[in-house]
């Protein structure tokens, strides 16, 4: 499928011929100037060797490699190419965030009613008002409801209406690509949203396919939560055992609807995906109203309704999130999108007054300006990364990773990165199962972001004399074979000192300018994200 090409790459071909022989001719100057004569020549050479591998042989590559305590850059290749930094964006979100909120900041879910209440009776409406939460689990909604009936109300005349209005009504960041909707790792933002895992998938459901008893049967199928508003189309078959399984759970774009498709073989375990929802707020206050019948409360209305979010009301009940210390753990770790964003739109509403990803990542660009980062610009739309519209050099990574080290809540941050070679989940992350058994294993902590024809990794590594490197590595517009080894062979040297043995006799790559037109890698979404950004896979 031929992808568009970018405006960028429009405007390049716009060009007369001599204008752009001449803009060609000064990027290439520009970006060979860019790398420094390097501090380490050993570092350097190690290095060299490693980016002459043929799988970078055609890509876009910007390193920078800095001591953390003095800032001495001891390595540089194209360190100020503007380049895709996928879900290694997690890393400026996360630091802002900090920054601006604090590292106490926490979310707060309302129950409120519109009417009065008369003994066991509320006549009106109840409201759950959304406050951003990112980590609503369908488990605290039923801790609400379980409070509501525990202050002896027993009947509501009205109806449950969802408030999301916290933030803005668009759902989806500028640039995500529409094949990714239906995908966990897409899920549509709101003020209120709610989630039914411990990794805090928001705005999914989980469909689970399991055969039927006997060849032939249709399979069954159930959602959690159940309340869910998912409406579906076709069947999965029961095949016979030991026949395989090959289940389809497609949402329709714009709608609940899934269509079911395939067969799962007799006696075979249940087929669990995580699909995302139309509408998160009315969806969460959904699954309030289940709870609320569940404990014994019940509401006139049955369902639930949006909020306008202008109604009258009194507060009844509350629950507050876990603090962003503590949030950002699961977003970096297993780089949760959909945290990043409501990180992204709280941060305008605090700071600007606004919770729309405009004035959110006018704020974070103004964090960047106040700490000295604002140079190259760069572009910014979201917070997770999951955009292609994004752009940031390596230099500026590097730079802001050594920059946060003095903040009070920096410890706290560090240990939330992932990993590497640690296989708990919550320790290693996305780098669980990379570079197991070198000297980089529960050494380098760091932010991997990948999407298609993109592989990075942003972190630090602690070299063998104790001293604390800083390092970005982003790689873009690669196709076929993943340079992945490469980054994390990279990440190894840095934690286990000079080579004994560097690479000899590999081709050098020839200079060329990062900002140049790069083939176009036939897809723009970014399904191929290989687990990066996708909790379930």
């Amino acid at each position: 499928m031929p992808g568009r090409p970018s405006r960028h790459h429009r405007y390049r071909r716009g060009l007369p011929l001599a204008a752009a022989v001449l803009a060609a001719s000064l990027l290439a100057g520009s970006a060979q100037a860019d790398d420094p004569a390097p501090a380490d020549a050993t570092l350097a050479a190690d290095l060299d060797a490693l980016l002459s591998d043929s799988r970078l042989a055609n890509a876009q590559t910007g390193v920078e490699v800095l001591d953390a305590a003095t800032g001495q850059v001891l390595y540089a290749r194209q360190p100020q190419a503007l380049l895709t930094p996928a879900s290694t964006l997690k890393t400026v979100t996360s630091t802002a965030a900090l920054d601006l909120l604090g590292a106490d900041y926490r979310f707060t879910t309302e129950v409120r009613t519109t009417g009065s209440r008369y003994g066991s009776k509320v006549v009106g409406d109840l409201v759950l008002r959304g406050g951003g939460d990112p980590t609503l689990l369908v488990q605290d909604l039923d801790d609400l409801a379980a409070q509501v009936a525990a202050s002896g109300i027993t009947t509501v005349t009205g109806r449950v209406l969802a408030d999301g209005t916290r933030y803005d009504s668009t759902p989806l960041g500028p640039g995500w690509a529409w094949d990714d909707e239906p995908y966990s790792y897409s899920p549509q933002i709101s003020g209120l949203t709610v989630a039914n895992d411990p990794e805090y998938l928001m705005d999914t459901v989980q469909v689970t396919v399991a055969p039927g008893a006997a060849a032939g049967q249709a399979a069954q199928v159930t959602l959690n939560p159940a309340e869910a508003p998912m409406a579906f189309a076709g069947s999965v078959a029961t095949g016979a055992a030991g026949s395989g399984s090959s289940v389809g759970v497609d949402r329709g774009r714009g709608s609940n609807g899934l269509a079911l498709s395939g067969s799962i073989a007799a006696g075979a375990a249940p087929v669990t995906s995580w699909v995302t929802v139309e509408d998160p707020s009315t969806y969460a206050g959904r699954v309030f109203a289940g709870a609320l019948a569940r404990h014994g409360v019940r509401v006139a209305h049955g369902g639930a309704q949006a909020a306008t979010g202008q109604e009258g009301s009194q507060p009844l009940v509350s629950h507050r999130s876990q603090t962003l210390a503590e949030l950002v753990v699961p977003m970096l770790k297993v780089s949760n999108n959909g945290m990043a964003e409501h990180l992204t739109k709280e941060i305008g509403k605090v700071k600007g007054g606004r919770g729309d990803w405009a004035t959110g990542i006018a704020q974070v660009q103004a964090f960047l300006r106040a700490n000295g980062l604002d140079t190259p610009a760069g572009r910014q739309v979201d917070g997770s990364g999951l955009s292609r519209y994004d752009l940031i050099t390596p230099a500026k990574m590097a730079d802001l990773l050594r920059l946060v080290q003095d903040r009070p809540w920096f410890g706290a941050w560090y240990d939330a990165l992932p990993v590497a070679g640690n296989p708990q989940r919550m320790v290693g992350g996305t780098l669980a199962a990379r570079m197991t058994g070198t000297k980089a294993a529960n050494n380098v902590h760091a932010k991997s972001g990948s999407m298609g024809g993109v592989d990075n990794l942003v972190g630090y590594a602690t070299a063998p004399d104790g001293r604390r490197l800083v390092f970005a590595v982003l790689i873009n517009d690669f196709a076929g074979t993943s340079p992945r080894p490469v980054l994390d062979a990279i990440a190894v040297r840095l934690a286990t000192g000079p080579a004994t043995a560097p690479a000899a006799g590999a081709p050098q790559r020839k200079a060329r300018s990062l900002n140049a037109p790069a083939a176009d890698d036939g897809y723009s979404g970014t399904r191929w994200e290989d687990c990066e950004a996708v909790a379930h896979c």
